[in-house]
C-alpha cells in the first residue's frame, strides 16, 4: 500500500486527516553541554505547509503519545510536553557529550475503518525519532520501537549542505527491504526512495533546510483495540534532520 497514493485519495475524500497526515519531531542536530535545549512535536503535512493546532480536532486525536530521551550512556528518561499554538514542546539540559536519541511514540489511536474506500480497517501507529549531538561523537541513533517501524540513522558526520546522509528503515527490529521511502521539504518538494536489502537508503541534502522523512508498513496482523477490530497496523516512522548552518 503506497503511502503517497493513501494520503492523495484521503485529501480527495476528506476523511479523517490523522491517517493522512503523520508525526515529526523539531530540533537543532546541534547541542551545547548543560544549556537547554528544545524539541518540537508537530503534527500535520509538512511539504504542503499544513500544521495542525494543538487544540484542534486533528492534532487532539493523535495526542496520546509519549516523548522520550535516550542519552549518549544508553540512559533513557521521559519529557514532559507544553502544549502551544501548532506545536508541543519539549526541553532537556544534556549532561554528557555524544548523540543524544529523541523518540515519540504513539500506539493509542483509535481503529479506523475506511472499508468504503478499499483500503480496510487499520489501526494507526505513529514512531518519530531525532538526533542530537554534543561535541563530535557520532554513533547510530539507538533502537526505540521494537514492535514497530523505526528510522535509524547511520550518518558518520554533521548534516550539511551536499553531505552524505544514510538511513535504515526497521520493523521490529530487523531490516525492512524494497521499502518506499519518501524525503519531504517545503514547497511540496519531495522524493522518493526504496530500501535496499539490508533496509538502508542514502541521499545528500541539496538545500539548508528541514528535512522530514516518512516510511510507512502494513502489518497484514487482525486484532482489537479499545473493543474495536481491526484487520491490519498501519505503521508510520518519520525522522526529521536539518543541515548545520555555516
Amino acid at each position: 500500500m503506497k503511502s503517497g497514493i493513501l494520503t492523495l485519495l484521503l485529501l480527495i475524500a476528506g476523511v479523517t486527516t490523522s491517517f493522512a497526515h503523520y508525526m515529526w519531531l523539531e530540533t537543532s542536530a546541534s547541542g551545547t553541554l548543560n544549556s537547554a535545549h528544545e524539541v518540537k512535536v508537530r503534527f500535520g503535512e509538512y511539504t504542503y505547509g499544513v500544521i495542525e493546532e494543538v487544540n484542534g480536532d486533528a492534532f487532539q486525536s493523535v495526542s496520546d503519545f509519549k516523548l522520550w530521551l535516550v542519552l549518549p550512556d544508553g540512559s533513557k528518561k521521559g519529557l514532559d510536553v507544553q502544549a502551544k499554538d501548532n506545536y508541543y514542546l519539549a526541553t532537556f539540559v544534556p549532561s554528557q557529550e555524544g548523540v543524544y536519541t529523541l523518540a515519540l511514540d504513539n500506539k493509542n489511536m483509535k481503529v479506523l475503518d475506511y472499508s468504503q474506500y478499499d483500503m480496510g480497517i487499520m489501526k494507526p501507529q505513529y514512531h518519530a525519532k531525532a538526533k542530537v549531538v554534543v561535541g563530535q561523537s557520532f554513533s547510530p541513533l539507538e533502537s526505540t520501537n521494537p514492535e514497530g517501524i523505526e528510522i535509524i540513522d547511520h550518518s558518520k558526520s554533521a548534516y550539511a549542505v551536499n553531505g552524505e546522509v544514510k538511513l535504515q528503515i526497521l520493523f521490529q527490529g530487523k531490516p525492512l527491504p524494497e521499502n518506499e521511502v519518501s524525503i519531504y521539504m517545503t514547497d511540496l518538494w519531495s522524493k522518493k526512495l526504496w530500501t535496499d536489502e539490508n533496509g538502508m537508503v542514502s541521499f545528500t541534502l541539496p538545500w539548508d533546510q528541514l528535512y522530514t522523512v516518512e516510511a510507512t508498513y502494513d502489518e497484514n496482523t487482525p486484532g482489537s483495540f479499545n473493543q474495536h477490530a481491526y484487520e491490519y497496523i498501519w505503521h508510520c516512522a518519520t525522522y526529521s534532520l536539518m543541515p548545520l548552518k555555516n
